[in-house]
């Protein structure tokens, strides 16, 4: 066989030249980026042209062009979640150390599925476990893993305290061999409970929707006389609580330390979704239902989120780790992971439900590093601090109502100064308006934010996890939103 030649090989000279080039166009990007749109607003068909819809080919192209075409679709026609006014979705602005992290964890390339596979990677990634714990406030002696972000890291505790709390072997016998398993969430709570309860066999009526306060918290009595209902049934078995750290809608957070209280009267399993609000706990200054998360059994948290990582970054902590290796583990013959120095190394594959792993931990580590606490603890005091000082300016704003705020969510909706109409037409009208009104903002790209719906109002949500975002930005939202919405109207888009 002649010496082989493979088509996606890149000789060092010409893979160095191609990385330079790409990280001055980076470097260039994030220098201009705050004078540039958030999105380009493309729709989907525009997209595919830009593409096109040719077939594969047969033969490849030059690697030099092909990135450089590429880097210009993906800078010219993207949403630029790093821009200082992207207050969307719960995404965090990208530090630069973590991009820089991913393009040297795909380097390396460890499957972080066994020690022996990934040794410093395990490792760096148990470490980097330990500190979100000991951030948020958590026993640092938990167990956890990297997962890929706020669903996974809750369905992965989920499956933990199915398993710790069925009073039967559910692994070897599955759900039909006991009562039907019911699990308790407010009805603020992410979507992903109802995934979980689909996916994992227990099916939506085994979720009892909890009532809220007027701040959308649980409302722990009513969660009390619920599990008292199905405990004594003789039909249901209660097994986990869902508290909720910074709710998706408002930044709600509930009673953790009420509902802890009760977990442990009832003995069920305490899982707080931490995803978005976890973080704020290291605040001195925090909450103390937040820091009540302590108490939990297990924690969601997504360092994607508050804790400025690139995508993809979730993490699932639990206090005692012996129940991710109860849950997951399994050892066929093919699997040959020996012991290292008379040490049993950690396999992450008996911690969750992947076992091929990417390195997801070395960009946050690195984020943790290069912050430290005191770090975390200004930026994310920073943030809470611009969503407040939005609030007031939309509260000063004659033609703007706000509705709520709490950690970094601040809610408002526009309300065009002549408006005559009252009750429930005036509602439908508002709802109507606003709906157009999030649509528009968000295909221009002056600034981003999402939605919410509060008590049957349809309302802007704008949630700041934006170490890029400052004063000058928040303080702009009100002429920018009563613009939009008055040119709305001028349009005739509402009537």
């Amino acid at each position: 066989m002649p010496k082989r030649t493979a088509a996606l090989d890149l000789p060092p000279d010409e893979f160095r030249k191609l990385g330079h080039n790409l990280v001055e166009r980076i470097a260039s990007h994030l220098d201009t980026l705050n004078d540039r749109p958030i999105t380009a607003g493309d729709s989907p068909r525009e997209i595919r042209e830009l593409l096109g819809e040719h077939a594969l080919a047969d033969k490849g192209g030059d690697p030099s062009q092909i990135l450089a075409e590429t880097t210009d679709l993906l800078l010219d026609h993207s949403l630029f979640n790093l821009h200082p006014k992207f207050w969307g979705y719960i995404t965090g602005s990208p530090a630069p150390l973590g991009m820089l992290g991913d393009l040297l964890a795909a380097t390396i390339n460890p499957n972080v599925g066994a020690f022996v596979l990934s040794p410093v990677a395990t490792e760096l990634e148990k470490q980097t476990v330990r500190w979100i714990a000991e951030l948020i406030g958590f026993p640092s002696t938990c167990g956890g893993i990297m997962v890929s972000g706020g669903n996974m890291a809750n369905m992965v505790a989920f499956l933990a305290a199915r398993r710790a709390i069925a009073p039967w072997d559910i692994r070897q016998n599955g759900l039909r061999a006991g009562n039907q398993l019911v699990l308790y969430a407010s009805k603020e709570t992410h979507t992903w409970i109802q995934k979980a309860a689909d996916l994992f066999g227990l099916g939506l009526d085994a979720i009892r929707w909890i009532e809220t306060d007027d701040q959308q918290r649980m409302d722990a009595a009513a969660l009390e006389r619920a599990i008292q209902v199905d405990s004594e049934s003789g039909k249901f078995t209660p097994f986990v609580v869902i508290g909720t750290a910074g709710s998706v809608s408002t930044g709600a957070i509930d009673p953790l330390g009420e509902i802890a209280a009760i977990c442990k009267r009832h003995t069920l399993w305490f899982h707080v979704d931490g995803a978005y609000g976890a973080p704020a706990a290291v605040l001195p200054e925090a909450p103390a239902d937040l820091k009540a998360l302590s108490l939990a059994d297990s924690v969601a948290v997504d360092p994607h989120k508050w804790l400025y990582a690139p995508l993809e970054a979730g993490c699932t902590l639990v206090r005692d780790a012996k129940h991710l290796v109860e849950a997951f583990s399994f050892h066929p013959a093919y699997y040959h992971f020996s012991e290292s120095e008379g040490e049993t190394p950690t396999n992450f594959h008996e911690f969750g439900l992947q076992n091929s792993r990417g390195f997801r931990a070395l960009k946050v580590w690195l984020g943790l590093r290069q912050a430290g606490r005191d770090g975390y603890i200004r930026m994310i005091r920073d943030d809470i601090a611009l969503t407040e000082a939005m609030y007031r300016a939309v509260q000063a704003h004659p033609e703007l109502e706000a509705f709520t705020l709490s950690l970094s969510i601040a809610t408002f909706r526009y309300v065009p100064a002549d408006l005559t109409l009252t009750g429930d037409e005036r509602e439908q009208y508002l709802n109507e308006l606003n709906t157009a009104l999030v649509t528009k903002l968000q295909a221009e790209g002056e600034f981003f934010v999402s939605n919410a719906v509060i008590k049957g109002a349809y309302v802007l949500r704008a949630c700041i996890v934006n170490f890029k975002t400052d004063q000058a930005d928040v303080e702009a939202v009100p002429e920018m939103v009563v613009r939009a919405g008055r040119a709305l109207l001028e349009q005739g888009a509402i009537r």
